[in-house]
């Protein structure tokens, strides 16, 4: 005769491990996600839908508090933003101090990323290529807005255009990779560059830009060059009414990279009859998001306002 809950009772047969053990819920909490199949359409599964190791994520928010916040930080803060109690913020703390991701002040028991989170930002940084970057940021603007969207680098020329999207309508636009927006105020791209360049750079080229003109015309510039550019720092973007293409607008915002060097610009174009040319507008607010949200990408912090 059987005793109750033995392994060959039915009631229990097949059912691995008791609710209760302690080693099914150090597995369940450790096993790593299986991998899912393509769909029937041959596409690979959403990356958000995979299933992670909960208590990394968990952990994961108090790295993502101590980013945000940009300096070190007391243990009830940190929970307190981390959205978990200090007791559970704790164990996670003592883990990561021993992988260098964070270190704690002995004097003011504050805890601030560790050199093993520098080691990884600079790695990653080095590794990143901003125009790939970009990319991907620029298709959805494109689509969001229903404009072209150039990508433009400061070459041996000037500025370069080295990547143009175009949206689902069609635009006529005189432009394609490898165009340099020279003279420089005679383009909302031209004019980012200008604004937001070490002035050693473009004061030469803004100079030659006026003699050139001066002696073109036989007089005095039209535009006060520097109330222009000081306008494009105002709002952290540039704008084009009808020029260097008559009939078609632009808007073109900064990227600035992790140090806080302009690495790009992205430049909006599209026919001034359907153009939201206002400086708060949607349009302009896309693009500023847009150049935002890759900045953030290639390691900068600050807000563009």
């Amino acid at each position: 005769m059987q005793d109750e809950g033995s392994p060959t009772d039915p009631a229990r047969r097949g059912r691995g491990r008791p609710r209760g053990s302690t080693a099914a819920a150090l597995a369940a909490a450790v096993e790593p996600a299986e991998e899912r199949a393509p769909d029937t359409a041959g596409r690979a599964p959403d990356r958000s839908d995979r299933r992670g190791i909960q208590s990394i994520e968990v952990g994961g928010a108090l790295l993502q508090t101590l980013v945000r916040n940009g300096g070190p930080m007391m243990l009830k803060d940190l929970a307190r933003d981390a959205g978990m109690p200090p007791a559970k913020a704790h164990p996670y703390l003592v883990s990561f101090g021993k992988l260098g991701l964070i270190e704690q002040d002995p004097l003011t028991g504050r805890y601030g990323l560790g050199p093993f989170s520098l080691q990884m930002g600079l790695t990653a940084l080095h590794a990143l290529d901003p125009l790939k970057a970009a990319m991907p940021e620029v298709a959805r603007l494109a689509d969001d807005i229903q404009l072209n969207v150039a990508i433009a680098v400061w070459g041996n020329m000037g500025p370069t255009v080295v990547h143009i999207e175009e949206c689902n309508k069609q635009i006529h636009v005189n432009m394609r990779p490898g165009t340099v927006m020279m003279p420089l105020m005679l383009s909302a791209t031209g004019r980012c560059f200008a604004a937001f360049l070490p002035d050693r750079v473009v004061r030469p080229l803004l100079q030659d830009e006026l003699a050139r003109e001066a002696a073109a015309s036989g007089q005095a510039p039209t535009e006060d060059t520097e109330a222009a550019i000081q306008e494009v720092r105002r709002h952290r973007l540039a704008r084009a009414l009808g020029f260097p293409i008559p009939g078609i607008n632009a808007f073109s915002a900064p990227v600035f990279n992790d140090s806080g060097k302009l690495t790009l610009a992205l430049t909006a174009m599209g026919p001034a009859g359907t153009f939201d040319t206002g400086w708060n507008g949607n349009t302009a607010r896309r693009v500023k998001a847009c150049a935002e949200a890759i900045a953030r990408r290639l390691g900068n912090t600050e807000a563009m306002g």
